[in-house]
């Protein structure tokens, strides 16, 4: 018996729904829907309205950074921020920290089949406001949809590029002895707040995630500090992971007070409940600056200036003893060796 021609035709990709399917990956009439109707809704600007296959953009002549990130955050939304503020945060607070100015980001996007497209539409709103908080703009991307079970909902690639100063040399290879580091705030409550989500934990108090952007603090310092070594923002593997990195970089030693690192009651309290170390927490809002020591006092008072250095402490300073090494004076006034991260506390925090 023959088959019926029409039953072997691949069917016509039914008009933009409620869910995701493969056909939104295709780059067929879907995929210009969801363009359409979802993408430059948002993130619409003149780089963008081209719909080129790269964007075409103005950028001063000097030194351009340029960093790129992925995001598998689970779950997408959580107090104090979601997977589309983190995507474009933490892009823009790699440049920043470098000294560099953010101008521009492109984002790609993994979708998974099924994905409710009121989600989409949330998470890109949310990465549009975010952007223009932080003073980028979103020129250029790519989508693409896999199939159920293979992913999970969403996953988003961002890249930035930044101009940095004339002038203007940070690095780890600028660390001295008896430099000062500053941090901008509490730590570990990115972390903290994923974990206690996934946990359905019902916490007494204002637990949220610390995303933010940090182009404002780190200019900030910038100014403040002529003597200005390196920057470097906290997220996975905290503190410990930035502070080791550094020691082993510039080679010298790292001496950290405990009783001068700012932690919440809050924060701390889940950490001792599930045996973490808020050290070794992530953060998506938090930085650490390491400045001359003559630069010290100036650096931190225009860090309280702003909204997200608010908390800023002098927690330690550069030594020329142990050299890359990280050890911290305890409450207890005993030393304890602060070591890089063995494995990972918390998987998929960002």
């Amino acid at each position: 018996m023959k088959a019926d021609i029409a039953s072997l035709a691949c069917p016509v990709p039914l008009p933009l729904n409620s869910h995701v399917v493969l056909g939104h990956g295709s780059g067929g009439r879907l995929s210009a829907a969801l363009m359409q109707e979802i993408f430059l809704p948002a993130f619409g600007n003149p780089v963008l309205n081209t719909l080129n296959d790269q964007a075409a953009v103005r950028v001063e002549t000097g030194r351009v950074a340029f960093t790129t990130d992925s995001f598998v955050v689970k779950p997408l939304f959580f107090p104090g921020g979601s997977i589309g503020e983190l995507a474009v945060f933490g892009t823009v607070n790699d440049l920043a920290v470098g000294g560099a100015e953010p101008r521009y980001l492109s984002a790609a996007f993994i979708l998974e089949e099924g994905l409710p497209l009121e989600t989409l539409r949330r998470v890109v709103q949310q990465m549009a406001a975010a952007a223009y908080r932080a003073g980028v703009s979103i020129v250029t991307g790519d989508t693409k949809v896999v199939e159920k079970g293979s992913g999970d909902q969403i996953f988003i690639t961002t890249s930035g590029i930044g101009m940095i100063p004339d002038g203007l040399e940070l690095g780890p290879h600028h660390v001295r002895a008896e430099d000062r580091i500053l941090l901008s705030g509490p730590i570990g409550e990115h972390g903290v707040t994923i974990l206690a989500q996934r946990d359905g934990l019902e916490v007494s108090g204002d637990l949220v995630s610390d995303t933010a952007p940090l182009t404002d603090l780190c200019r900030a310092v910038v100014k403040a500090a002529p003597g200005l070594r390196t920057m470097r923002d906290l997220t996975r593997g905290g503190l410990s992971s930035a502070m080791n990195e550094i020691a082993a970089t510039a080679g010298v030693g790292i001496a950290l007070e405990e009783r001068r690192i700012p932690v919440s009651e809050t924060v701390m309290g889940i950490c001792e409940l599930f045996g973490l170390d808020p050290l070794y927490v992530a953060n998506e809002g938090k930085m650490i600056a390491i400045v001359a020591p003559e630069d010290a006092e100036a650096a931190l008072a225009a860090m309280r200036t702003i909204d997200t250095g608010a908390g800023a402490q002098m927690i330690g300073t550069v030594t020329a003893n142990r050299r890359g090494s990280v050890v911290m004076r305890t409450k207890f006034g005993t030393d304890r060796v602060v070591d890089m991260l063995a494995g990972d506390q918390l998987p998929r925090i960002c």
